[in-house]
């Protein structure tokens, strides 16, 4: 059997209840057709580059899936069905990732950042610009409208 890990995309204004039923068909279909879902993961209420059916963000959730071929274009064929279903994406791969996703460390991650924010310091910024000091004071460098602009004649 081949291994794939299939995303798909729900609409926007669905209840995690719905999201985790929709995950659940999905799951049933595959283990009707002789395959199993190895691992399922919900990342969450996402935005989305470009509208997609007048929904500007969406439910994703991935399902790792060790199944036949034939059992991918089933499942496929049923979420095209489903009106809840706004994309899905079936992507054939050697071997599944061992621990959680791309996407749940990049959570992870952020969610630690944010964190740090709220703290009052150490966040990113303050490493990338370096203390106040080292920048000079706002009057060494000038008054704004002495310094040339590009698109005005100097």
């Amino acid at each position: 059997m081949a291994l794939y890990e299939h995303v798909f995309l729900a609409r926007q204004d669905l209840a995690q209840a719905q999201i985790d039923a929709l995950a659940e068909i999905a799951t049933k279909i595959v283990e009707e057709g002789k395959g199993k879902v190895v691992k399922t993961e919900t990342w969450g209420l996402r935005g989305l580059a470009y509208r997609i059916q007048k929904n500007r963000k969406a439910h994703y959730v991935m399902l790792e899936i060790d199944a036949p071929a034939g059992v991918v274009a089933e499942l496929e064929r049923q979420l095209g069905i489903n009106e809840d279903i706004i994309r899905y994406m079936t992507v054939r791969v050697d071997e599944h990732e061992q621990g959680p996703s791309a996407m749940m460390r990049r959570n992870e991650r952020s969610d630690r950042d944010r964190g740090d924010r709220r703290g009052g310091g150490g966040g990113r910024g303050d490493r990338d610009r370096g203390p106040r000091e080292d920048r000079g004071p706002r009057e060494d460098r000038g008054p704004r409208e002495d310094r040339p602009r590009d698109d005005r004649a100097a």
